[in-house]
């Protein structure tokens, strides 16, 4: 068989169908099926674990920039993928780590799906578990591990003493899960915390931080909070990051938005407690390395050459309201920079608050475009318009992107426009794959 012939999606369909729900947080199915397979979570190496409503993508992605420009190598499972499933595991090499090819990959699915007999378990755990079996079985410095949903009941919640922890900023989603405050949502993230190892904290609410100190102080899990225990922002177009070793006044990071910075203060700061010293050279390297796509990425493919010459095209997969009123004041700075018309193509999910999330872009007074998507979540356009109007969006429906982008492109403008595609992480893997980007 080629490797062009692994039936990684058949493999995956398969395992879809051992469990009636996509999404059933516990931590039972992953403990017997972890003991079936030899409790692999048990020899990893050190590892980063990274919780939070926004921000935890980026800032695992700092990390491993961090740790791969120090020359350690570092496995790191993230979720969702964009294009490819292969996405979900990279594995730690010298000199620059690697996605999983789909040979090992079908191969490690193959054996959790034969050692697991049937037996009833969601996708994401029996997928979680063929990540920590890879991560077991090839070396590396390092393992980053990024919670799927929540913290407590998750399926990457099983590594009983990690070298850090990171809670990322945490704000409203997934409430049908998690709860319907921000208090409960934080007590789910908190629930990462292990007894004795540390963790570090970003900004957060004054309601959030007060459910982490109570969790951290029920853990004895000593803190490092953002704020009083290490800084990190912009200033003067640097990134300046202080903490009791010091201050480290570097390039600003390649990912674009001011909110990066904290992301990449986390990292950092998360790396150095796990116990990996870091140079200010290697932190410069890191922040000129790190890759994140989609999140307010700019867009130079075939997506953007089908819109006037001249115009920005920035791609982010954000979808509840706090992770959009990050983008707003983003896309607010860069309108304070250098003005143009705002555009935004936009799809939503069904599950999520689309007025929240659209709300914070009224002030910068967007021409919405709303469009479908792949996906069986994705919220009716005709609902995106509604949405928009009710927050005082001037919007219209559109009945696939190649329309909405001939539309733009048609249209007469003063100066090439700011366009902002942007709801949820469906419809950014969709643009990136017409984009021609290629995962690697």
């Amino acid at each position: 068989m080629t490797l062009a012939e692994v039936p990684i999606a058949a493999i995956l369909d398969r395992l879809a169908k051992l469990h009636p729900k996509l999404i059933d947080l516990s931590l039972d199915r992953m403990v017997a099926a972890l003991a079936r397979l030899g409790d692999p979570h048990l020899a990893l190496p050190p590892v980063i674990h990274v919780a939070g409503t926004n921000g935890k993508g980026s800032t695992s992605a700092f990390a491993r920039a961090f740790l791969e420009a120090s020359g350690r190598t570092v496995h790191v499972h993230t979720s969702p993928h964009l294009v490819r499933f292969n996405e979900r595991y990279r594995l730690g090499a010298p000199g620059g780590g690697r996605l999983v090819d789909d040979a090992t990959l079908a191969d490690i699915l193959l054996e959790v799906e034969r050692v697991n007999e049937g037996q009833a378990i969601t996708q994401f755990e029996i997928t979680t578990i063929a990540g920590l079996m890879l991560f077991a079985r090839h070396p590396a410095d390092a393992v980053i591990l990024e919670v799927g949903m929540g913290g407590r009941f998750d399926a990457t919640n099983v590594v009983p003493r990690p070298a850090v922890s990171v809670i990322t900023p945490v704000s409203m989603d997934h409430a049908d899960f998690l709860g319907d405050t921000v208090a409960k949502i934080a007590g789910e993230k908190a629930g990462i915390l292990k007894r004795g190892r540390p963790a570090v904290v970003s900004l957060q609410t004054p309601e959030a931080m007060a459910v982490i100190e109570a969790a951290a102080e029920a853990t004895r899990s000593r803190l490092f909070v953002s704020g009083l225990d290490w800084f990190a922002r912009p200033e003067n177009g640097r990134f300046v990051f202080q903490d009791e070793d010091g201050l480290i006044d570097a390039p600003p990071p390649r990912l674009a938005g001011a909110h990066q910075y904290e992301n990449a203060g986390a990292a950092l700061m998360a790396v150095k407690t796990a116990g990996f010293s870091m140079t200010p050279a290697a932190v410069e390297r890191g922040l000129q390395a790190v890759e994140w796509p989609a999140r307010l990425q700019r867009l130079t493919g075939d997506v953007a050459k089908a819109l006037p010459a001249g115009a920005e095209v920035w791609l982010d997969g954000g979808h509840n309201p706090g992770c959009a009123e990050v983008l707003a004041e983003a896309l607010s700075a860069m309108k304070q920079r250098a003005p143009r018309p705002f555009v935004m193509i936009v799809g939503l999910n069904a599950t999520k608050d689309a007025r929240g999330f659209l709300g914070p872009f009224r002030p910068l007074a967007p021409d919405l475009y709303a469009i479908p998507f792949s996906s069986h979540l994705a919220l009716d356009t005709k609902d995106v318009v509604a949405a928009a109007g009710d927050v005082g969006i001037s919007a219209g429906a559109w009945p696939d992107l190649e329309a909405a982008l001939s539309a733009i492109q048609a249209r007469d403008w003063p100066v090439p426009p700011r366009v902002l595609i942007t709801g949820t992480l469906y419809l950014a893997g969709e643009v990136l794959a017409k984009d021609g980007w290629v995962p690697a």
